[in-house]
């Protein structure tokens, strides 16, 4: 295992903390306190991947089946999901966004982007396009 250098390091804990405290900031921008950030984050992958079982949904939320099952169960009594058969196996169902659950994500998204749009606007060209530039970057190392 190589060592990382003590400038990597820190880069990595700077890095670490602003992704940690701009997340933050962003959630705050939520438009409802009723939906809880596990719910939310449920409903934003559906609403990128589109309809899936509530293991699949689980598997990609990165959290065990019990727990998505309360989760579904809560967005349910919201009217935020509902469940439909499984088209070819009788044990599982789907689930999918409904109409208010599709509004409620493109509300939140649309919240914290104005929010993220007023902090960019006060940037200079210069800081915006290494801002762009790091966004690929952090993009790039998510996805591996």
């Amino acid at each position: 295992m190589s060592e990382i250098a003590e400038g990597e390091r820190t880069l990595a804990g700077r890095l670490r903390l602003a992704s940690v405290r701009l997340n933050r900031r962003l959630r705050a921008q939520s438009t409802d306190s009723v939906v809880t950030l596990s719910q939310l984050s449920a409903l934003s992958c559906l609403h990128k991947t589109g309809s899936m079982t509530p293991g699949e949904l689980a598997a990609k939320e990165g959290v065990q089946p019990p727990s998505m099952t309360r989760v579904i169960s809560a967005l349910e009594d919201l009217g935020l999901v509902v469940r439909r058969p499984h088209p070819t196996d009788g044990r599982q169902a789907i689930v999918e966004l409904t109409e208010a659950g599709r509004a409620r994500i493109e509300e939140e998204v649309s919240a914290r982007e104005r929010w993220l749009d007023l902090q960019l606007a006060e940037l200079d060209e210069e800081e915006r396009a290494a801002l762009s530039r790091a966004a690929e970057i952090m993009e790039r190392i998510a996805a591996r």
